[in-house]
């Protein structure tokens, strides 16, 4: 490893750490230097997720108190999002890297959209949320009683499970999947959703990188590199979520999305 790749690596994992503790997105950049240092894709895609773990870790500490109130409603969603990610990541090792860069592009446009729109998507899942709370709690007045909420657990941990596969396969843009996912059964309540979404992250992550390691995938050199300064860019997040709006963090994060997807095309 050169050092000219070294600083590639260092500076895709600080702007990595900081763009994820203000808006998210920063696969985008570690996925991407990691290819552009030579790494094969399914390699750096397993590299990545290794690096980027331990901020979910962070994430969820932050969340400790509403994990601890809410473990046993999210027990079910824990399990299928564990066999999901395992699916996922089993199927991943199952290709060849010229197999999975072809699939590349298309990963990132997904994820690049799902990430442009997401404000959008958020607050149409918010307010259908509240909808639905508010149609429970007529039924429930009216004396009308019904088994919706068991079938909204179940389509809610069937949306997980699907959410989970892409999670443990690729995962650029899960978290605002697994939004989605979880509003079909925790409403408008965002905390909750939050909560849900880092320990669920946690998991999925998890399992998928268990799969990684054992098959040798992960390049430690370069997943230490990046884990170590999307570690500082996570803290240096702190200070620029407080001078910059979130909005304009979105829209650069969109933008670079916008041309590694279309770098990801062109480059054979």
């Amino acid at each position: 490893m050169t050092l000219t790749d070294m600083l590639l690596l260092g500076g895709a994992g600080l702007m990595a750490g900081v763009v994820n503790a203000v808006a998210g997105g920063g696969t985008f950049f570690t996925f991407s230097a990691l290819v552009g240092v030579g790494i094969p894709p399914i390699a750096a895609n397993a590299t990545s997720s290794v690096a980027v773990w331990p901020g979910s870790i962070a994430s969820m500490a932050a969340y400790r108190q509403e994990v601890v109130a809410h473990g046993r409603r999210f027990a079910l969603l824990g399990v299928v999002s564990l066999a999901g990610a395992a699916i996922g990541a089993w199927l991943l090792l199952r290709l060849e890297d010229a197999q999975f860069r072809v699939l590349v592009p298309w990963l990132l446009l997904v994820a690049t959209l799902l990430f442009a729109f997401s404000p959008r998507l958020t607050a149409y899942l918010r307010a259908r949320g509240r909808r639905e709370r508010q149609e429970q709690v007529a039924e429930q007045a009216a004396g009308a009683a019904g088994g919706g909420g068991a079938v909204s657990h179940i389509a809610g941990a069937v949306i997980q499970f699907l959410v989970a596969i892409y999670g443990g396969f690729f995962g650029a843009g899960m978290g605002i999947l697994m939004l989605a996912a979880l509003a079909v059964t925790e409403g408008d309540d965002f905390h909750r959703i939050n909560a849900a979404k880092v320990l669920l992250s946690v998991l999925i992550n998890g399992i998928a990188i268990v799969l990684f390691i054992a098959d040798g995938l992960v390049r430690w050199p370069a997943a230490l590199i990046v884990m170590a300064t999307c570690i500082a860019g996570g803290y240096l997040g702190v200070v620029v979520a407080k001078r910059v709006p979130v909005e304009w963090v979105r829209r650069f994060v969109v933008s670079v999305g916008a041309g590694l997807t279309a770098w990801f095309f062109l480059v054979p």
